[in-house]
């Protein structure tokens, strides 16, 4: 399946909307968790390269798509909602609506600038070690790179 090309600055810039306008009924955890994702995310614009921030900035919107419900179904206010106050929880939903889309995108950027697939870093399933390093548990030697030299006429000199 073959994603649409979104810019992240697009993803921020919706976000950022969103959450200023969510913030307008509620303040505090909701505005501090969502910020800091977004400046992580402003991060990850800046460092075109970096997996590490495209990586910190999806692990964030994961985190709060779960803080985000836990914090709007437990703040919403029942009583006395004004329009601004509905407008404000309606902006609110709409970001936790578009947030797992959000991440499937920031996904897909991550994978374009060399991240693992999720199966491959042991996060979600047994990890496989592909890397070139040998482990020290490992019943091979290392290469001697002295073999042979002997006998091409070399001798190695001790110190």
């Amino acid at each position: 399946m073959e994603l649409p090309t979104v810019n992240l600055k697009a993803i921020l810039l919706v976000h950022w909307l969103l959450t200023v306008w969510g913030c307008i009924v509620f303040s505090g955890p909701y505005s501090w968790a969502n910020f800091t994702v977004l400046a992580l995310g402003v991060w990850a614009t800046a460092q075109r390269d970096s997996v590490d921030a495209i990586s910190m900035f999806l692990g964030g919107l994961a985190a709060t798509i779960f803080l985000d419900i836990i914090h709007i179904s437990i703040f919403y206010p029942l009583a006395s909602l004004t329009d601004t106050g509905r407008f404000g929880a309606g902006m609110a939903i709409l970001s936790l609506l578009l947030k797992p889309l959000s991440c499937l995108l920031v996904y897909h950027m991550y994978r374009e600038r060399g991240g693992q697939h999720l199966l491959d870093t042991g996060l979600l399933g047994p990890s496989q070690d592909r890397s070139t390093y040998q482990r020290i548990d490992a019943p091979e030697s290392p290469p001697d790179p002295f073999a042979g030299q002997e006998a091409a006429g070399h001798t190695p000199q001790g110190y």
